[in-house]
């Protein structure tokens, strides 16, 4: 990504992407914005008042300043000296203490608000359809979890309570500084833009000169990255490329080496010409001053008055800069949350109804009735699903690669919902079925699986929490994975890794196994189930999945011809339809498609599986 084309750019310019994707700010946007904050009110009033009071206190050691020269070293008083330094010690500590407890008070809000975003925001992911996780990038999911939502405390710590703070700060100050001397107030307002102008005019050209060097290094990064990798060089050597290679590489080099210097210099030129504005502006104030004491204008001005204005308009030039800065960081603060309240807004379509229906599942018929199904609207993948699976009976559904076989499976437990017909079990439609009551009863044994990362143990009681050891053992046993659990110095408290990686693909799958055995499924589905196991250990497993299947409704995705012909019926899936129904003798009298995957895949596989034996 291109330097500052994100969130969080450079102070007081807005990067050509920001700007290009500026919110739009309306009351609706910022009354939300507002319902985040409106819980802490009270310690919001607590920080504004802590603010408010620190700027207060913040003036008077520039104040006692003034005494100090008119009154202690003017009068030549030493007892008179050591009081107001102690007292504009005592005022400076002050005001950084109450800065202090601000701070805390402001953090806690901060991360309070994270807090409730944060719990706000897995709720609402955890309830997204599953095609949301299909379609989005985990590492967009990842971002707006963290990265946006804990960028939310610079909000509130960095624009709306500076913004508070700088004008608090402002506001007291000319106070302070009209009331000393209207005449050296409106001098020293005079000479803040000398000091501010110069630096945002070449901080904005630094940051022009910044940010094209910044893609120049980009440029350069992917030269180098394409040809010094593995695959790059040796595309470079087979071709003869390198003299091209290192000619283009020098010219890059050499447009970020002549960019970084203009840098350089403009900042050298910079820091002189600051140093000279920052001089000159005290030097107009003095110069002022001495006028209307010298030419008694103003008999009532002193040289402390003098001392203190300088003081003071030192103190307004941080704050005035960061409040010309304030639509930056408003910009900004507005654009994260508006990122947050996009995947706020988005609608879940797969929800339970109120009062969902919660027909019995043991031995239920499951029935799809013309059914229809689409990831993409102008590329149907299932046009006329009608097909039904009695009570207590296993199917088995073949097809073609692409298909939709798991589609079709995906279904029932609604982890899709249809776009035409229905899916019904036991008479009623799933989508007027509770959801978490379809879900519980049926189970899934997938092709891919996953395993979080923890124990085996762990991960089996993801089935069913309150699993006694004795049962957990039972499924293990079952699934052909207790003995190899035992063999392992920690048992069932071994390790898996991250998605399960110390184990091979066989022990995952019977782990997987093991687990939706222990959940008791009322309906299974099993999805390529065994397509991670050798032809050993599936035998192995098989006979432990049919006792699973038995007494339940179930249906089975296979590859493998032992699995097929072990289904009461068989299911055939091409171009969206059921292409053909039967049994695996009826189905190779017809000639059709199922004839043709028996010849292309099935029986490749069954003699693979024979000549291994």
């Amino acid at each position: 990504m291109a330097h500052g084309a994100h969130f969080g750019g450079p102070r007081g310019f807005l990067t050509e992407e920001e700007k290009a994707n500026k919110p739009r700010v309306t009351g609706a946007l910022l009354k939300r914005i507002l319902s985040y904050l409106a819980p802490y009110w009270f310690q919001f009033l607590l920080v504004f008042a802590a603010i408010l009071l620190s700027a207060t206190v913040g003036l008077f050691p520039s104040i006692i300043t003034g005494r100090i020269v008119d009154e202690a070293l003017v009068g030549r008083s030493m007892q008179l000296l050591i009081r107001l330094l102690i007292l504009a010690f005592l005022t400076l500590a002050g005001s950084q203490i109450i800065g202090v407890l601000e701070s805390y008070i402001n953090a806690w809000i901060s991360q309070r608000i994270i807090f409730d975003m944060k719990n706000q925001m897995y709720d609402h992911l955890q309830h997204m359809p599953h095609s949301f996780f299909t379609s989005e990038r985990q590492g967009d999911i990842i971002t707006r979890m963290n990265t946006d939502i804990s960028g939310v405390s610079s909000v509130i710590s960095g624009t709306l309570t500076s913004v508070v703070s700088n004008v608090a700060t402002v506001v007291t100050t000319m106070v302070a500084l009209f009331t000393m001397s209207w005449q050296l107030a409106l001098i020293g307002i005079v000479v803040i833009p000398l000091l501010i102008l110069p630096t945002r005019s070449v901080g904005r050209t630094r940051w022009q000169l910044l940010s094209e060097s910044q893609a120049k290094n980009d440029e350069m990064n992917q030269l180098v990255n394409e040809t010094l990798s593995v695959s790059g060089s040796l595309l470079v050597k087979l071709f003869t490329r390198e003299k091209e290679e290192y000619d283009c590489f020098v010219a890059v080099n050499e447009e970020v080496t002549q960019l970084n210097l203009r840098e350089q210099r403009s900042g050298r030129w910079f820091r002189v010409v600051m140093g000279m504005f920052t001089q000159i502006g005290p030097l107009l104030i003095y110069f002022a001053g001495g006028w209307l004491i010298i030419r008694s204008v103003d008999p009532t001005l002193t040289v402390g008055v003098i001392t203190a204005t300088v003081a003071l308009v030192n103190r307004l030039y941080r704050p005035v800069e960061s409040l010309l800065d304030v639509q930056v960081s408003f910009t900004r603060s507005l654009a994260l949350f508006t990122r947050i309240f996009d995947y706020f807004d988005m609608v879940n379509p797969i929800v339970s109804p109120k009062n969902g229906k919660k027909p019995e599942l043991r031995n239920t018929d499951i029935v799809f009735e013309h059914v229809s199904f689409s990831y993409d609207a102008e590329k149907p993948l299932l046009t006329d699903i009608d097909f039904k699976v009695p009570g207590g009976r296993m199917y088995a559904i073949v097809g073609p690669s692409g298909s939709g076989k798991s589609t079709i499976v995906n279904l029932i437990p609604r982890l899709y919902d249809v776009t035409g017909g229905r899916v019904t079990l036991g008479g009623y439609d799933v989508r007027e079925c509770d959801l978490d009551y379809i879900r519980d009863g049926v189970g899934i044994v997938t092709q891919e699986t996953y395993l979080f990362n923890g124990t085996i143990r762990e991960n089996l009681l993801y089935a069913r929490a309150d699993a006694t050891q004795e049962e957990i053992e039972a499924a293990c046993r079952t699934a052909s994975i207790h003995d190899f659990i035992m063999s392992q110095p920690n048992g069932y408290d071994t390790q898996v890794g991250n998605r399960g990686l110390k184990l091979s693909g066989g022990e995952k799958q019977r782990i997987s196994i093991a687990r939706t055995m222990l959940k008791d499924p009322k309906i299974l589905i099993l999805d390529e189930a065994t397509s991670a196991l050798d032809s050993i250990s599936e035998n192995a497993i098989q006979e432990a999945l049919e006792i699973m299947m038995r007494g339940r409704t179930s249906i089975v995705i296979a590859h493998r011809l032992s699995t097929i012909l072990k289904a009461d019926r068989i299911l055939v899936v091409k171009d969206g339809v059921i292409a053909e129904e039967g049994s695996h003798e009826e189905l190779l009298a017809k000639g059709g498609v199922y004839r043709q995957l028996y010849e292309t895949q099935f029986r490749r596989i069954l003699d693979m599986e024979t000549d291994k034996q």
